[in-house]
């Protein structure tokens, strides 16, 4: 099938702004040609792409399948077209690098300080997911670089290297101070409200695992999006939860935490720098790939 690849960009703006007149202000053009182009565009692609409605369009399931591709491939196009035009293309371009909250506090915030201050001319664009997410936008090609907590599976088509081993706790507010006196039976932990991640997190099915290890069906009684949120809501009392222990540590010093300790070990976590071996990257994150490695074997 030989179709124009000017048909494709022209589709990527009227799908990135659902508007034909906006999308030919944006590509200089007019509403004619675009209109034209895209029934062109449907007719060699034999499916329909958009669905007129009062307030514009909307993407059919063809137009969204095609969408994703398109927008992946001329965010490519324009970080390539950046690092070429730059003397420097090691020192220069933008890396798209998806990361979970745990991952961005206990390792990837110290790197990234230490690489802007190597490599200023670098823009980097961090994608917050869980890790579920992270690896389906790794593998579409939206990412090109992860750094992901375990558990996950890494499909062979992608490296994996450790960047750090981590250990969870559980901890409760002020309110829970008498739950931190004695080891507890995970079974007693039915008994007090739960906080965690949602069901879509890698955290979710670690904590899930491990309780019915234990025989015990327990379900978060407050779910919330990212780890961030976890350690406000315990502190404020409205559950208990585990966390990193690195980032619980200040809390409990100033005695706002306090840890309750559990008969059963809880499994050990780590976080892992990901990439797609069949995927090129470009050369500003190959930089700042490399730069994470040597950091990780120092």
């Amino acid at each position: 099938m030989d179709i124009n690849f000017e048909y494709y960009k022209i589709f990527y703006f009227v799908a990135k702004y659902r508007n034909i007149t906006k999308a030919a202000t944006a590509i200089g053009s007019n509403q004619p040609n675009v209109t034209r182009i895209m029934k062109l565009l449907e007719s060699q692609l034999n499916c329909r792409l958009f669905i007129r409605e009062a307030r514009g369009i909307s993407l059919t399931k063809e137009g969204e399948i095609l969408y994703t591709h398109a927008e992946i491939a001329y965010r490519h196009l324009l970080n390539a077209q950046e690092e070429i035009c730059q003397r420097d293309s090691q020192r220069q371009g933008t890396v798209e690098i998806g990361a979970t909250e745990t991952a961005l506090h206990l390792f990837l915030l110290e790197a990234l300080h230490d690489f802007k201050t190597e490599y200023p001319g670098i823009r980097i664009r961090i994608h917050n997911h869980t890790t579920p997410e992270i690896m389906k936008h790794l593998i579409s090609g939206r990412l090109e670089l992860a750094a992901i907590t375990t558990p996950c599976e890494i499909p062979g088509t992608c490296s994996c290297v450790k960047a750090l081993d981590f250990e969870e706790i559980l901890v409760g507010g002020k309110q829970y101070a008498k739950l931190s006196k004695a080891s507890m039976e995970p079974e007693e932990l039915k008994k007090y409200p739960w906080i965690g991640l949602g069901r879509e997190s890698a955290t979710y099915r670690l904590y899930k695992d491990f309780f019915t290890e234990q025989g015990i069906d327990l379900e978060p009684d407050t779910e919330v999006a990212t780890s961030d949120l976890m350690l406000p809501m315990i502190e404020n009392n409205l559950g208990i939860g585990f966390v990193p222990e690195k980032l619980a540590l200040p809390l409990l010093k100033e005695k706002r935490l306090v840890q309750i300790h559990l008969s059963r070990a809880v499994p050990r976590r780590s976080i892992q720098i990901v990439s797609d071996k069949g995927r090129g990257k470009s050369l500003a994150a190959d930089t700042f790939y490399k730069f994470l490695i040597n950091k990780i074997e120092e």
